[in-house]
């Protein structure tokens, strides 16, 4: 719903002194602050008529307003202007982005660092996830006489190796033969897509080393699936409790509770997994009762086009989504064209 243009720069006035200070706004700071040609009075009536709306809200009586989700909301649709980074953020961005990184983990987790400090608020990352990742190489290296180390490198750059009981008499020639075959079968494809047909295949060509062959499917399929499910980077946590709205005991015991459980933040993330653009979900739009006074703006990075995974940024409703926005792209931009170096 579209409002007229003087109630847009009052609610803009609020929301712009709201999250710089925290504090409720009154009439007379918006006149005084803001420059409107309108009197406290206009602006008063003004004001009410936005209260009633639902786009603002008095949290205590003769107290000043303060922005509601959905004056949250009609701000980042409508009224907000994108904030370019200074060139010192710029720099520090191209700086940490042009050192040498050896893999996809570091340069996320670099990412991560750069997204709390650039916002201020705390960092989540979502990495690719490896049953969406398609098999690069599978290699079976004898380590004893009963013993063979499993190697599975990602086309994510993500690199898996576990060491695995093998029967007594397998030769290492027989490890390259697995490991040929295995390749043959599934390189270029994701763990996701193996079916029913394609693991007869390989169980058809390799019937004499069927023993070890379901061991090495069933730990393939543990390591990349049910192991890598949903984990998530989380960084710069002192950020967001060291902003106004979570100084109460209570309310930061609940927010840790939350953040401590990585599968709801992984959830949180995945669903945004492959949406185009900057998503930014605001209060209850979070689906999460104990984060209704959080924002999370999240954004997906790729690889060759192909969406990797997630970023974004946690933060209170009072946040600063101008700047987040901006970073958020800046990043995902940054972080796909550093795995485009990487694994290309």
């Amino acid at each position: 719903m579209r409002m007229d243009p003087r109630k847009q720069n009052i609610l803009l006035a609020i929301i712009t002194d709201y999250i710089a200070t925290a504090e409720p706004v009154g009439s007379r700071t918006i006149a005084r602050k803001y420059r409107l040609g309108i009197s406290p009075a206009t602006i008063r009536n003004e004001m009410a008529d936005l209260e009633e709306m639902g786009y603002i809200e008095q949290p205590h009586t003769s107290a000043g307003r303060i922005p509601s989700e959905r004056g949250y909301r009609y701000y980042v649709d409508y009224l907000m202007k994108r904030q370019e980074l200074t060139p010192e953020e710029e720099e520090l961005v191209r700086q940490s982005y042009h050192q040498k990184v050896r893999d996809v983990g570091e340069v996320i987790q670099r990412t991560g660092q750069l997204l709390s400090q650039l916002t201020q608020y705390a960092a989540v990352v979502l990495p690719p996830k490896a049953a969406a990742s398609c098999f690069k190489h599978i290699q079976l290296v004898q380590m004893g006489a009963e013993q063979a180390m499993l190697v599975a490198i990602m086309d994510s750059g993500a690199v898996h190796h576990r060491i695995i009981d093998i029967p007594s008499g397998i030769t290492a020639a027989d490890l390259e033969a697995i490991s040929a075959v295995l390749n043959a079968k599934l390189q270029g494809r994701p763990m996701e897509s193996i079916r029913l047909t394609l693991i007869k295949e390989i169980y058809f060509e390799l019937s004499k080393q069927r023993r070890i062959l379901e061991l090495v499917m069933e730990l393939l399929h543990d390591t990349l699936v049910r192991g890598s499910e949903n984990r998530v980077y989380l960084t710069g946590l002192l950020n967001i409790l060291n902003q106004p709205e979570f100084r109460h005991v209570e309310k930061v015991k609940t927010l840790l509770s939350i953040l401590e459980q990585e599968d709801l933040l992984g959830n949180l993330l995945a669903s945004d997994v492959g949406k185009e653009g900057v998503t930014v979900r605001i209060g209850r739009e979070i689906s999460c009762q104990q984060m209704s006074e959080c924002s999370m703006v999240v954004a997906t990075y790729s690889f060759k086009g192909r969406p990797l995974g997630t970023l974004g940024v946690l933060g209170p409703t009072r946040m600063d989504y101008a700047k987040v926005v901006t970073v958020v792209e800046c990043l995902t931009k940054n972080l796909s064209q550093a795995l485009e170096r990487i694994l290309g």
